[in-house]
């Protein structure tokens, strides 16, 4: 490519790379927080929100760790940790308020169109599981964010709950559930959709869909040269910045490699795909109106905890159960076969093969899954819903997400089953890596984000001012003060109209 290829744009404050939940939440925070902020955005698909944040391809849960049960282990002495748990609902505590501010000054529709209310509920059977769900109700609410929180192993009671998962269940089988009202179903496509329709009608903000970024280097001034190429015309251009996110979801560690900051090195990715099972009788999907995680079974990864999934996807309720693990050498839905075996680096070969040598189990687990046939997949739902038939099941494609595989003691590698912001020493660059909770709790990591990246600025009265206007819990431990999580919670359960203990709107 010759430089007579490349047209040089304006020089942004800042490039977002990727149009999901990540990049959205950041964009609005920036421009909430300086308004003269100029934002250049690329997204290689045409529109936002088409991978990881896309309804069809996100668990959309809402995770508060209400029903996650791999959020709770059991250790061994028999207690229940509850450290992440309470860590990732005020996390998503922190969401709500952020999307409540941005309802209350109309720069998002109303809330109805990307949260409902709906019951978040684990259900578990065997008498070893029913002693574990009745330790961890215990052990959760001690927690005031947990308080609320119903615990029955009695069949009439779970009819009641979740009448299609007791039909026809053997009535010797020890059952037990748990129950929180105060559970969301978020739609993040429609938000992050949303958020970015904002961010266009501002001064200073610029969206590109159709654009992919090739390559990333840093100049001799310090500041990031991006080379992006227009996918529709295959013109070629470079942008210069002082700040560069990458949010593209799997596809942030190809960029981050790219870009060589010693931070970056030792990374690699662990891409695990999925498939839904979708229902398609009416008459089925009403009768069911909760999220029921169960046990993810042994080996499996934590993304691939089954879950029997009432949703709302473009104003129509929906009826989801899986994901069903799979592996896929792609690190996007719509990516490269290619995408793995490019990403393995001089400096990240060997923390790659030790965590695949340490992690066998989940890759015989995750080919298992591939070739399973559709009498398996339906043996696997009838665990939750024993009357399951398959004639009102059809299977639908889920997205891809790159599990993190990161430097341990001796230069090993270990595979993170979270999310993992890794930036410059000098906060010039950042990416995002990772997969879940992450949209549910993408507000706290754009938080911490801005800490790594503008310091100077997030110390000043006016950011600190305007962060606690739109968090009013801000630097507060909203796990340890229940009064305050008492009054955030009553202020965003009004702004964002969820009706606590009422099935949430039909389509």
């Amino acid at each position: 490519m010759t430089t007579s290829d490349i047209t040089t744009a304006q020089t942004p404050h800042v490039v977002l790379i990727g149009a999901g939940i990540m990049s959205a939440t950041l964009g609005v925070l920036l421009k909430q927080l300086q308004p003269e902020l100029t934002i250049e955005i690329f997204e290689r698909l045409d529109s936002a929100a088409a991978e990881s944040s896309d309804a069809w391809n996100n668990a959309g849960t809402g995770h508060s760790a209400f029903c996650e049960l791999n959020y709770t282990p059991e250790l061994p002495d028999g207690s229940i940790e509850t450290v992440k748990a309470v860590k990732i609902a005020e996390q998503f505590e922190v969401s709500k308020q952020f999307w409540s501010y941005l309802v209350e000054q109309h720069l998002l529709p109303p809330a109805p169109t990307f949260i409902q209310s709906i019951p978040h509920m684990s259900f578990v059977w065997g008498p070893d599981n029913v002693e574990y769900l009745r330790k961890r109700h215990a052990a959760l609410t001690q927690c005031h964010l947990f308080r609320g929180m119903e615990f029955s192993a009695d069949p009439e009671q779970l009819r009641q709950w979740i009448p299609l998962v007791m039909d026809g269940r053997d009535p010797n089988e020890p059952v037990a559930a748990t129950r929180m009202d105060l559970g969301t179903d978020v739609n993040f496509g429609a938000l992050t959709r949303a958020m970015f329709q904002h961010l266009q009608q501002l001064p200073g903000v610029t969206l590109h869909f159709h654009h992919e970024v090739s390559k990333l280097r840093k100049d001799e001034t310090g500041q990031w040269v991006v080379k992006v190429r227009d996918l529709s015309t295959d013109q070629k251009r470079k942008v210069r910045a002082p700040f560069v996110f990458i949010g593209a979801g799997g596809g942030s560690l190809p960029l981050l490699e790219k870009a060589d900051i010693p931070e970056g090195h030792g990374f690699g990715g662990f891409p695990v795909s999925g498939q839904w099972l979708k229902c398609t009788n009416p008459e089925v999907i009403e009768r069911h109106q909760a999220k029921v995680y169960g046990k993810a079974a042994v080996g499996s990864p934590p993304m691939s905890v089954p879950h029997l999934d009432t949703r709302m996807i473009d104003g129509k309720r929906e009826l989801l159960f899986g994901p069903y693990a799979g592996f896929s050498t792609k690190f996007l839905k719509n990516g490269s076969f290619f995408d793995l075996p490019s990403s393995i680096q001089v400096n990240n070969i060997r923390p790659m093969i030790s965590a695949g040598l340490h992690n066998l189990s989940l890759t015989k687990y995750l080919i298992d899954q591939v070739r399973q046939s559709p009498e398996d997949r339906l043996g696997a739902l009838r665990e939750y819903l024993p009357e399951a038939r398959m004639q009102d099941w059809e299977l639908e494609v889920a997205g891809q997400r790159v599990q993190v595989i990161k430097k341990g003691e001796k230069g090993g590698g270990v595979l993170e089953f979270g999310t993992e912001v890794v930036s410059a020493a000098d906060g010039s660059i950042a990416a995002l890596l990772g997969a879940s909770p992450g949209a549910s709790t993408a507000v706290a990591i754009m938080l911490d984000l801005l800490k790594r990246c503008f310091p100077q600025q997030l110390s000043t009265e006016a950011w600190q001012t305007k962060l606690r206007a739109m968090i009013p819990s801000y630097g507060l431990p909203l796990g340890k003060d229940a009064a305050l999580a008492a009054e955030v919670r009553a202020h965003t359960t009004a702004v964002l109209e969820l009706h606590v203990g009422q099935p949430a709107a039909h389509g």
